[in-house]
């Protein structure tokens, strides 16, 4: 029985490539189902300014008619510009557990980035680093938490028996608060110290500009993470959509601001854990016209308790004077106020040391692993090198214990 892979091409195509987890992730109780129609929103061209920014090519994979497998390649001028000229990216995989349909998704979207001159093909991805990331190696008992994947346990073989290598890890944290809300001792004091510099102010975003605000989140998002591993800015557009969509999980406490003689130079964002309450909607906001997901969403809105520290930017010429400290104190206190017991501190590079120190030092324990993978395009490899790597990957597996 062999398979295909076709370009999403209607909207039965879209609605099937959307709602193929659905039918992937119904035996897993931790899976928390997206809503279908901001997925529809963020695939759509006309309303996610990110497709203006890059070319972005859907697949779905169908054996015997049924569909088995999606994946999308993306070519993103902005990713070529910072981290090589010939690197692809794929993005938002999903696979019945079936090497065969993934290594037919897998060359499918190859192809497609070698005719566009990518030469290596590195995620999977959202579509950017600036959505969901990698796919999930270690953690199944973990609950899933807002903006990080939850995957098969699965694809790491996927991945491995098709040539690919691992890139990258991402790392997870989880920070019991404390019942006073204060951080460790020694934390505190080193906080409290930065606090104490002469012209240093932290503040919660203020609601009265909090477009204002925003926007300086995103300028020391852009200016922090221009060196980081697989980034790419987030132009005005793609942030006001980004943030659209998290504006009701917005806290003032949550998102702190730090300012130098009143100039902005570092932020921290939080964001309440919403997969608490989106779990019970299934998906959907309604259900026949009625908003049974709306309701359940706002019953099951009251019982969130988790919060994930989301992103945290400091301008270079200012890392030296412990704002990460100030900002992750400042913040903690304020999901102590509004009632979390849990910090989601999520994710981080595997060699970021200096944020892994932060984590621990505030108490946390590494729960998940999120793994990013690269391999060269089908273009760039061989028929001999693409045939023998069914073999080396089954080695892979075995070394890294899959």
């Amino acid at each position: 029985m062999s398979v295909s892979v076709t370009p999403v091409g209607g909207r039965a195509d879209l609605t099937a490539f959307i709602r193929l987890p659905y039918a992937l992730y119904r035996d897993d109780p931790l899976w928390v189902a997206p809503l279908e129609r901001e997925r529809r929103a963020f695939l759509d061209q006309a309303r996610n300014p990110y497709h203006r920014a890059a070319a972005v090519r859907l697949f779905l994979a169908r054996r015997q008619g049924t569909v088995v497998g999606r994946i999308a390649a993306v070519v993103d001028p902005r990713f070529n510009e910072r981290h090589g000229p010939h690197r692809g990216v794929i993005g938002l995989f999903e696979c019945a557990d079936d090497p065969e349909a993934a290594a037919a998704l897998f060359d499918t979207a190859d192809a497609w980035l070698a005719a566009r001159g990518m030469r290596r093909t590195f995620g999977p991805l959202g579509l950017t680093t600036n959505d969901e990331c990698g796919i999930q190696i270690s953690g199944f008992d973990q609950p899933h938490v807002l903006l990080v994947p939850r995957t098969r346990p699965y694809y790491p073989g996927l991945f491995c028996r098709c040539g690919f290598e691992k890139a990258k890890d991402l790392v997870s944290y989880s920070i019991p608060m404390p019942r006073d809300g204060e951080p460790p001792a020694e934390y505190r004091e080193s906080a409290e110290r930065a606090l104490a510099t002469p012209g240093l102010a932290v503040r919660p975003m203020d609601t009265k500009r909090e477009r204002s605000d925003l926007e300086t989140v995103r300028y020391i998002y852009n200016a922090t993470f221009e060196e980081s591993y697989g980034s790419v800015p987030l132009g005005k557009a793609e942030f006001a959509f980004l943030a659209k969509k998290l504006k009701p999980l917005l806290r003032p406490g949550l998102l702190q601001i730090a300012e130098m003689h009143g100039e902005p130079v570092a932020f921290l964002l939080c964001l309440p854990d919403a997969h608490q309450a989106l779990r019970t909607a299934r998906g959907r906001l309604t259900t026949f016209g009625l908003p049974l997901g709306l309701i359940r969403i706002a019953r099951a809105g009251r019982r969130v308790d988790r919060v994930r520290f989301t992103a945290m930017g400091v301008l270079k010429e200012h890392r030296s004077r412990g704002l990460a400290a100030a900002l992750l104190t400042q913040a903690q206190r304020a999901a102590f106020r509004l009632g979390h017991t849990e910090i989601s501190y999520s994710w981080v590079l595997e060699d970021n040391h200096a944020s892994r120190r932060h984590a621990e030092a505030l108490g946390g324990v590494h729960t998940v692993t999120h793994r990013l993978y690269e391999r060269e395009t089908a273009g760039g490899r061989s028929e001999e090198e693409r045939g023998g790597e069914e073999g080396v990957g089954e080695e892979r597996l075995r070394e890294e214990g899959v």
